[in-house]
């Protein structure tokens, strides 16, 4: 999988203070339509990617498809997710997906001080997985390994049944130094694709870079 040169972006402001998010995203992947005003329009752009993704499916495998990725947006808008995309690639003759997405959220006052330390200790109590303080190139901090069950809503999947699945997972928090938190995450359902997704996102992760309004590279602390 090779690095295309699609920067995406992001602002982070709080209590009036703007970090611009930058990152780079691997050749292949699909955005999600994020920046929609309606419901029509949402649906209109999902119906648009599926036909992109899926150009010699029936149509109403199209329609199907691009119901499944609306019923993500309310967890999409609970979780703070600002930017959504996928691949799909073959791994050793399997077919394989992962997804990415980046969200952000306030840090807690209490952990202002020392943000790592803070991020690392909450996440620890989540029990959710391995926690590991980590040193990018765009500063400290804290990745979250671990695996979640996921379910596919009945009135969505194909056997009318609810279906459950595991997904395995990596996060990278970044806290900025407006007290809010950039979360990067991959997902994948399919393990035979963890070891060239994981690759995948350390990339995304070293290509991870904040400016202030000016275009001045912007500092993190610990």
């Amino acid at each position: 999988m090779t690095t295309a040169t699609s920067e995406n972006g992001l602002a982070s402001v709080s209590e009036g203070e703007a970090v611009h998010v930058r990152w780079i995203m691997p050749e292949g992947f699909f955005e999600l339509p994020m920046d929609v005003e309606s419901i029509d329009e949402l649906a209109d752009e999902l119906i648009s990617l599926a036909q992109r993704v899926m150009p010699d499916a029936p149509e109403n495998m199209q329609y199907q498809w691009a119901a499944l990725c609306a019923g993500n947006y309310d967890a999409f808008v609970e979780g703070g997710i600002q930017y959504a995309g996928f691949v799909i690639t073959e791994v050793d003759g399997t077919r394989c997906a992962a997804t990415v997405h980046v969200s952000m959220t306030e840090l807690a006052d209490e952990a202002r001080l020392r943000p790592i330390l803070a991020t690392a200790g909450a996440l620890r109590d989540l029990g959710q997985g391995e926690v590991t303080e980590i040193d990018l190139p765009c500063g400290p901090a804290v990745s979250l390994i671990g695996a979640r069950r996921s379910v596919v809503d009945a009135a969505l999947a194909p056997s009318g049944h609810d279906e459950p699945f595991w997904t395995s997972f990596i996060q990278a928090h970044v806290p900025l130094p407006n007290g809010t938190v950039v979360v990067l995450e991959m997902v994948t359902p399919t393990q035979e694709g963890w070891d060239v997704f994981s690759a995948m996102f350390a990339g995304i992760l070293k290509s991870l870079c904040f400016f202030d309004d000016k275009g001045t590279p912007v500092g993190l602390g610990t």
